[in-house]
């Protein structure tokens, strides 16, 4: 007979790192004479056991036996050290066995994962050859999340459980399961069928863009969308534990439920009624409970008894963001609520509402979550915050004793541009690459080491209002996954860019073998100017493994014979810079990344504010409104941002100068609650304490409008000596009609250009 065939060898690649590993000399070999040991009164040796088994049969058709005298071992056991927590694992691999030691079953499944990516990706029928090593792993964070909105698009189980086992592939063990918002209401609730019946269906308007879809007409036929029954939940529920994945279920309140008042429309304050949500258009339409009818708590209780008795998770997630407070205003049932508890306004009734929910939560034995906004009012006594608008929701909570978990839109949205964002699938906006992502620190500095303990983790979310299939699910989390995936997991200390990405471009052959949808990278130049003593350069940089870059200065596209970068840019000009990555003597991006730089009188300068920027948006620092470098679409970079207040800013020019022209550069940017200011006023001083205005400016761009703006604020005037400039833009607040509606908007400035 020939020799069966064997799948040889190769050191393997990890993601995410472990904390020690070591190679030894041979190899152990996965075939027809390897039998897997442990004890079988062990229920959860059993099931780890299970799931093993399972896992080589698919890859290699291999039958491993149990309990039996054979040549080779796997082992499976339960041992006591301190070390490894619940979710640390040993990994020995020897020629005739392979152990995997740990204190709790889910560091059983930890090993085995690991062992997996020594592994092919795909069936080979054939015997496995796995090196020799010594593996010890232990996670960093008890909370490495992902999540999953299925509300805007629904998606069936079985791309549930892919999604879930893609998480479990690289340790990740919470899937945050959002099955609840007003375009759709994904759950079987057998006391309410009209939930599904009719919050789970909408009218299909997939094609168009999802703030312009027109809201539905009587009469159409509601065909889009779907909903998980009872059975199925309980199916996936099992899956995931099988791989040490909790599902958290997300069941929104009190606002983002329209699809349950089309449902039943007496759960809000005008009870009136109303079809199900198309997209983003919110006319007249009612997306609160009322928060002074008991009848609507005694519903949702009902809601989550049932919700509870499917999901043995300890957190149930209850969203709290984004609540529209103008329909309590407008409510008697609600004013009278106010007045009867002692409330001060309508964020005391929205704390109101969340800690009565959280006592039922609690009374059933499990914890209450909810995004950042849940902290409005006062926190409920025993809540975990989950901090999305930033880190400042996490670092209070946390400072408070209250346990957090870090999933800040920059750079943990999914949903937002990983690389382009030309050339790239439609995003909701926002630029998260896989950079930014790996180099994510989940513990503020701002928490000392006491409070960082409260920090569980982090988690990225995914967004589905521009996501409708499952390929576009796979390409917005690939790799990027795998970034967090490491961040959480691996020790801080060991994180480096070079080596992950090295390590990671093994992965992308699994993707493919695996028939995953996945960005190859970010091939797009970063362009970072620098500005000092008046000049002006430009630092260019590529995430690409191995790659060049090549650029231009005078607009046009660069080649391979375009000069090729070897340091800082020094820009003396007004120019348009256009630069590519190349790897391998290929132009890899798609489109030139570009950068408008403007030379002014300006430039350098410094910059004093009356209201300082938004911590979150510092741009390049307190200069970026004169460091001659023009903002793009790409609403994180190059602008300062301020929220709330107006943009106040004063110049000094140094010496008295002579001056004709001064104009503000401004984004519009409806869906990120960017306006442009409502006037900008321009002034000038000799003294920088006694101004003279020049000019007031008032906006021309309608509030209405969707469509990213650049918009250049510009005062033409004879010419004058002056040594200050001071400009004032004046903020506003989100139109009518829009998701913040009434509330404080953001001024997004780029550059103060004086001529």
């Amino acid at each position: 007979m020939s020799s069966p065939l064997i799948v040889m060898a190769q050191k393997p690649i990890f993601i995410p790192q472990p904390v020690s590993l070591q190679y030894g000399t041979g190899n152990f070999l996965i075939d027809n004479n390897t039998f897997i040991k442990f004890n079988k009164s062990d229920k959860e040796l059993q099931q780890a056991a299970s799931f093993f088994k399972s896992a080589i049969n698919n890859i290699s058709g291999i039958e491993l036996a149990e309990n039996k005298v054979l040549q080779k071992t796997i082992e499976l056991k339960f041992i006591s050290n301190a070390t490894l927590g619940d979710e640390g694992y040993l990994l020995h691999v020897m020629p005739n066995v392979i152990q995997i030691e740990a204190n709790k079953k889910a560091g059983i499944i930890y090993g085995m994962q690991t062992l997996f990516q020594a592994l092919p990706a795909i069936r080979t029928n054939a015997a496995l050859e796995v090196p020799c090593m010594d593996v010890k792993d232990y996670p960093r964070f008890k909370w490495r999340g992902m999540h999953l909105d299925v509300s805007r698009h629904f998606f069936g189980p079985e791309f549930v459980k892919e999604y879930i086992n893609l998480l479990a592939s690289y340790k990740m063990n919470v899937f945050h399961w959002h099955l609840v918002d007003d375009q759709g209401w994904r759950i079987e609730i057998k006391k309410y069928p009209l939930l599904t019946k009719v919050g789970a269906w909408r009218v299909d308007e997939t094609g168009k863009v999802w703030g312009d879809r027109p809201q539905a007409k009587p009469g159409e036929p509601a065909t889009y969308g779907g909903y998980y029954t009872q059975q199925q939940i309980k199916d996936i529920v099992k899956y995931a534990a099988e791989r040490n994945v909790t599902i958290v279920p997300e069941i929104e309140m009190p606002g983002h439920v329209a699809s349950a008042i089309a449902a039943y429309p007496a759960l809000s304050c005008t009870q009136q009624p109303q079809l199900p949500l198309t997209g983003g258009d919110y006319t007249n339409m009612s997306s609160n409970y009322c928060a002074g009818n008991d009848s609507v708590f005694l519903f949702l209780q009902n809601v989550l008894t049932e919700v509870i008795n499917l999901f043995p998770s300890k957190y149930i997630h209850i969203g709290g963001d984004e609540v529209d407070k103008t329909p309590w205003k407008n409510c008697p049932k609600c004013q009278a609520r106010i007045k009867a508890e002692g409330l001060k306004d309508e964020e005391g009734l929205q704390s109101y509402f969340i800690k009565r929910i959280e006592k039922f939560i609690v009374s059933k034995g499990r914890k209450m979550i909810g995004w950042d906004e849940i902290l409005e009012g006062g926190l409920a006594p025993e809540a975990t915050v989950m901090s999305w608008r930033g880190e400042s929701g996490g670092i209070q909570a946390a400072k408070m004793n209250h346990d957090v978990v870090m999933t800040p839109g920059f750079p943990l949205y999914f949903d937002h541009y990983q690389a382009g964002p030309e050339g790239e699938p439609r995003a909701i906006g926002g630029m998260n690459t896989l950079r930014n992502v790996y180099e994510y620190e989940p513990v503020p500095k701002e928490l000392d080491s006491n409070q960082a303990k409260y920090v569980l983790g982090a988690q990225a979310n995914l967004w589905g209002e521009f996501i409708t299939k499952p390929e576009q699910v796979e390409y917005m989390v690939l790799p990027r996954m795998l970034a967090l995936a490491e961040v959480v997991w691996s020790p801080k200390q060991t994180r480096d860019w070079n080596n992950f990405n090295q390590r990671l471009q093994p992965q992308f052959k699994k993707f493919e073998q695996l028939s995953y949808h996945y960005c190859e990278g970010n091939f797009t130049v970063g362009i970072k100017p620098v500005s000092a003593n008046g000049k002006l350069s430009a630092v260019l940089t590529t995430d690409a493994l191995n790659g060049e870059i090549y650029y231009t200065t005078d607009g046009t596209t660069p080649t391979l014979q375009s000069t090729k970068y070897s340091g800082p840019v020094n820009i003396d000009s007004s120019v348009l810079l256009k630069a590519v990555t190349v790897v391998d003597g290929v132009i890899k991006s798609k489109v030139p990344a570009q950068q408008n730089f403007v030379m002014h009188k300006a430039i350098g300068k410094n910059v004093m504010y009356s209201n300082p920027p938004s911590r979150y948006y510092q741009a390049s620092g307190p200069n970026t409104l004169t460091d001659g470098v023009r903002g793009t679409f790409a609403v994180s970079k190059y602008w300062h941002g301020f929220s709330g207040k107006d943009l106040i800013a004063t110049i000094d020019l140094g010496e008295i100068t002579n001056i004709h022209s001064i104009a503000l550069g401004c984004l519009q940017h409806y869906s990120d609650w960017i306006f442009m200011p409502s006037s900008v006023k321009f002034e000038v001083s000799d003294d920088g304490k006694n101004f003279t205005e020049i000019q007031t400016l008032k906006n021309t761009i309608s509030v209405d409008e969707k469509a990213s703006i650049i918009n250049d604020f510009t005062a033409n005037f004879e010419s004058k000596n002056t040594r200050y400039i001071r400009v004032t833009a004046s903020n506003t607040v989100c139109p009518k009609d829009h998701p913040g509606a009434g509330k404080p908007a953001w001024i997004f400035a780029d550059e103060i250009i004086v001529k």
